[in-house]
């Protein structure tokens, strides 16, 4: 049963209980269990994810509120097709209504009876109106759209009086509804799970993360399992925002082969995946890559290692079979194993953490050995190799390239881009980025290096703030158009390792917000043209961002407020607005800069005003590393 609507209807709801067998059975919702014991449960235990839910049909003679209540439930439910929650429709009605989108409510949705606009207002019909804080709409590409905070939802259900099952009677049946799912936010966790499915970049043999949401357990509408499901979305294609940037290598109208629909990695961790005659004629390249996509999705759906993926072809004949060291060839993000934590030190000179292994630390500090200012005494830091490490030119932000030859750091007053060697020897490059910018705050901000090897940075001179990009570092800078922006400034650029997402501070009217754009390139008079479209708000539940890192292929952790709240949060959300409760971390203070890296095995590091240079490792707290330090980065 759905816990949201227990608040917003709260009369119209009957006792809960769940059953041992992890179901449960309601007034409204009921399951059919072979044995287990009964028991109550609270509304706060109904978000369980392994709970399945069984809707029970219209009871006789029930009144239109009931009705309403019974329908809004059993489309929690997990029933196949659907098909009690039809019950409380008209046949025609019934058979109109399509589930295959989904509009998220914070609460729930709220039904109250409007009789204004019912023809003699007495038996004939009646009419709810049915009203919810918007959270998000779920597509019928399972893409998830985050709502305006501003947005309202309010729909009208309207019923009518019918014959009984039985041609007797007089019952209340819905015969005008809204499309799609109705579902408040407790629910869709319980039911819903977020899935990255991978495409490639497009003219690269690079992968790229496109989030969606798939049911957590059986399709009522389709009748697959997890797997299936996910499977097929691959199959289904880009969603609509990525498409322009993307391709799949599957051919147009691959889908599995009919009535498959529980696919399951067997004792192997290998997964066989039977195609219809649209891929049987596949060349074994091309095979290779379209088995790299359902693999790297799988690895973000299952916890299990996967071992390879078969792809056979409609007559049961194997197509090809990728393994998973084979599929590192066309991974997302391509850093070392243990990438490098690095940050500038009190002088102005970039430095590297790493662990202290007890080894001899010849060249090297433990950063508050002692303990005496609370450090962290496993923690060694050392300059790193070149001139940004012992040089004369000091440094307030730095970017180290994804394979860690190279950085890049803006100058102690922001106006002026280096480019220096991470080696012994190399020496420093001054570009042609500068900023007019007369705001000792202001200027270029932090440089970020995106996947292809171009560093990107913003200048943001209220008299002409930029976007600006240097192919692989180096020439002259491009200015990159980006669409949308309607007189808001950049105040940070963060680069995907895939080169084709761009998350943006972006400052408007007093405010600091977080926008994901999508990024196109182009040839343009003889000459390539980069831009970033169709920007996206990706925290669209804070109103002030101050800080920004990718966390993974499709998640960044954001440091901010949320609306109306008064204290700084840090939390991961998803590139399409998403978030969950598991996605908030632990509070440090005063944060103004975090780094994160697409390996969650690495810790967070961030720069806190009071506390330094500190570092957050998986299941532990923070704690400072750098007592003297700003500006933390990973790779990127």
């Amino acid at each position: 049963m759905g816990a949201d609507r227990g608040r917003a209807r709260g009369k119209l709801l009957g006792p809960v209980v769940v059953l041992g067998c992890g179901s449960l059975l309601v007034s409204g919702c009921a399951s059919m269990p072979s044995s287990g014991d009964v028991h109550s449960v609270s509304a706060s235990q109904r978000a369980d994810s392994q709970v399945q839910v069984y809707a029970v049909p219209p009871r006789p003679g029930a009144g239109p509120s009931e009705i309403v209540a019974g329908f809004l439930e059993a489309m929690t439910s997990d029933d196949p097709q659907f098909a009690m929650a039809r019950q409380y429709l008209t046949v025609k009605a019934a058979k109109d209504w399509q589930a295959n989108q989904v509009t998220v409510l914070a609460d729930g949705p709220d039904p109250q009876p409007n009789r204004s606009g019912d023809r003699d207002a007495d038996s004939s019909g009646f009419t709810f109106t049915v009203s919810g804080k918007p959270v998000a709409v779920v597509d019928k590409q399972r893409a998830y759209q985050p709502a305006k905070p501003q947005d309202t939802y309010t729909q009208t259900i309207h019923l009518v009086r019918q014959s009984g099952p039985d041609g007797s009677g007089r019952e209340w049946r819905i015969d005008a509804l809204p499309q799609g799912l109705l579902l408040g936010q407790s629910d869709f966790q319980r039911i819903y799970r977020s899935v990255n499915k991978y495409y490639f970049a497009a003219g690269q043999d690079r992968l790229v993360a496109d989030p969606v949401y798939v049911r957590q357990r059986t399709d009522p509408e389709t009748q697959m399992n997890l797997i299936t499901q996910t499977v097929q979305s691959v199959l289904d294609g880009p969603t609509n925002w990525l498409k322009p940037v993307v391709a799949s290598k599957f051919p147009s109208g691959t889908s599995l082969k009919s009535d498959t629909k529980s696919l399951a990695l067997d004792d192997r961790n290998a997964l066989k995946v039977p195609l219809n005659e649209r891929a049987s004629n596949a060349g074994e390249a091309q095979c290779k890559r379209m088995a790299a996509q359902l693999l790297f999705t799988l690895r973000d759906l299952t916890t299990t290692r996967v071992g390879s993926v078969e792809l056979d072809r409609a007559n049961g004949s194997q197509l090809c079979v990728l393994s998973g060291d084979q599929a590192e060839t066309y991974a997302p993000d391509r850093m070392a194993t243990s990438p490098g934590q690095y940050f500038v030190d009190a002088g102005g000179h970039v430095e590297r953490m790493r662990a202290d292994t007890g080894s001899d630390n010849a060249g090297g500090s433990v950063d508050g050995a002692s303990g005496a200012d609370g450090s962290d005494s496993s923690v060694v830091t050392e300059p790193v190799q070149g001139p940004f490490g012992k040089g004369e030119q000091q440094v307030r932000t730095v970017a180290v390239s994804r394979d860690e030859k190279r950085a890049a750091g803006v100058s102690a007053d922001g106006k002026s881009l280096f480019v220096a060697p991470l080696a012994a020897g190399g020496e420093l490059a001054r570009t042609s980025v500068t900023s007019a910018d007369k705001d000792t705050n202001g200027g270029l901000s932090a440089p970020s290096w995106d996947g292809r090897g171009d560093l990107w940075v913003a200048d943001r001179d209220a008299a002409k703030p930029r976007l600006l990009r240097l192919v692989q570092g180096a020439g002259d800078p491009e200015t990159v158009d980006v669409a949308g922006l309607n007189g808001a400034r950049i105040q940070q650029v963060r680069m995907s390792a895939d080169g084709v997402r761009a998350a943006l501070l972006v400052a408007d009217g007093g405010r600091t917000t977080l926008r994901i754009g999508r990024v196109e390139r182009g040839v343009e008079a003889g000459r390539s043209v980069v831009s970033v479209v169709e920007l996206r708000p990706a925290a669209p539940q804070m109103e002030d961002v101050t800080a920004v890192s990718w966390a993974g292929r499709s998640r960044l952790v954001v440091v901010g407020k949320e609306a109306g709240g008064v204290s700084q949060q840090l939390r991961y959300v998803q590139t399409d607005g998403s978030t969950s409760a598991a996605g908030t971390l632990p509070s440090v203070n005063k944060v103004t800069d975090v780094a994160a890296t697409d390996d969650d095995r690495m810790p967070l590091v961030a720069h806190s005003q009071e506390d330094g240079i500190v570092r957050l490792p998986p299941g532990a707290n923070w704690k400072t590393a750098v007592k003297k330090g700003s500006a933390p980065a990973y790779p990127g």
